[in-house]
């Protein structure tokens, strides 16, 4: 049997990891500025993660949801307390799609309606109604196109209102990322924010705020619509949440009832999942990684945003954009070839994608600015 080829690989084996850094199975060195998407959090194997996986294998992996996991409390009171949000429940699962998913769904139930409206730009997964609320017809198959699903464009405040007068009584959610990441980190107004916010309370629809890549401490704020004081009605998390062991979560205001049997999942929440969960949230709070992706982020800026062929630098603490003035394919695979160093695009094919570990240093962090230098001279 063959993979399912759907990916496009870079012929690059990476066998073993540490902090900011892979090697190969050719034992070649690679600085990590990608993290997988935004998922290593808290760098490779970082020891604690390492300790407390290991010993949660030893005493139990998994059980399913049909029995009490202290481990699941436990994670939804260390992430109430360090975001912020200790009055909202958490309902677990493997994935920011399938946490989008249960967030979609579970407004629908509460207000009894089915239109949602979702944003150009917008990336909320590859599932059902996940996909159904992302912007690539590429990837939306029919059996997910439904005109339930409303596009309405970013940050056009007019198109917003327009849009909620004339299906605002139909309309069950509005989704957002925080940050656009696959759209290449485009952050929405203050004014734009608060009057979804405003037009969700008006009209009895739920506003579903998607952190799965821009939360966790990436944005310099633990999820990054803290900084425009907008109280969401859900918030999803995944990638960053356990440091590539896969999990996700809803966390959910206390206005939505929970019932027997209204959301479910096999995986979500198990054993070694919230163990690895609670080690990245135990690692950002000893280490200040909020703040050290605020620092980080700023010295990176400040340190690039001379460079040539830069047309504009969109960042907020560790996720960044860098525009430049063409395709940044070749600068993607001149840093990755030339100088081993990970880095992402995204659908704006003019913005290189960087997003590390937010515990990244100072001295990792000047080997991407020196070989980004040497990259643009040479244009």
């Amino acid at each position: 049997m063959n993979l399912f080829n759907v990916y496009p690989l870079f012929n690059i084996n990476p066998v073993k990891a540490q902090g900011s850094f892979l090697w190969d199975d050719k034992g070649e060195k690679y600085l990590d500025f990608y993290g997988g998407h935004a998922v290593i959090s808290i760098g490779h194997n970082h020891p604690h993660y390492q300790t407390q996986l290991k010993e949660q294998l030893e005493k139990i992996s998994f059980y399913s949801n049909s029995v009490q996991n202290g481990l699941q409390t436990e994670l939804a009171e260390k992430l109430g307390k360090l975001s912020g949000y200790e009055n909202y429940n958490l309902f677990l699962c493997n994935s920011g799609a399938e946490a989008n998913e249960n967030a979609l769904k579970l407004a629908s139930f509460h207000n009894g309606k089915s239109k949602v409206l979702y944003f150009s730009g917008s990336f909320h997964g590859r599932t059902s109604a996940a996909v159904s609320v992302t912007d690539n017809p590429k990837i939306v198959a029919p059996v997910n196109f439904s005109e339930r699903f409303i596009k309405s464009d970013w940050n056009d405040i007019r198109q917003l209102e327009e849009i909620f007068e004339t299906q605002g009584n139909e309309i069950s959610s509005v989704i957002i990322e925080g940050i656009q990441g696959v759209g290449g980190i485009m952050i929405p107004t203050a004014e734009f924010l608060s009057k979804i916010k405003e037009l969700c309370e008006k009209y009895n629809a739920a506003l579903i705020l998607d952190e799965v890549q821009s939360g966790y401490g990436r944005s310099g704020y633990f999820f990054a619509h803290q900084e425009f004081g907008i109280e969401p009605d859900m918030i999803t998390t995944a990638k960053g949440m356990g440091n590539g062991f896969p999990i996700g979560g809803v966390l959910i205001h206390p206005k939505f009832e929970a019932s027997n049997g209204l959301l479910g999942t096999t995986f979500g929440g198990n054993h070694l999942a919230c163990a690895a969960a609670i080690a990245v949230l135990d690692v950002m709070k000893e280490e200040n990684l909020t703040e050290n992706a605020q620092e980080i982020g700023d010295y990176i800026e400040n340190e690039i945003k001379d460079f040539p062929h830069i047309k504009s630098i969109r960042r907020k603490g560790l996720m960044i954009g860098i525009e430049l003035d063409q395709d940044c394919s070749e600068v993607r695979k001149n840093l990755l070839y030339t100088h081993h160093i990970f880095t992402g695009n995204s659908n704006d094919k003019s913005v290189l994608r960087i997003l590390p570990a937010l515990n990244i240093g100072k001295e990792e962090t000047d080997l991407f600015i020196h070989a980004l230098k040497a990259v643009l001279d040479k244009i």
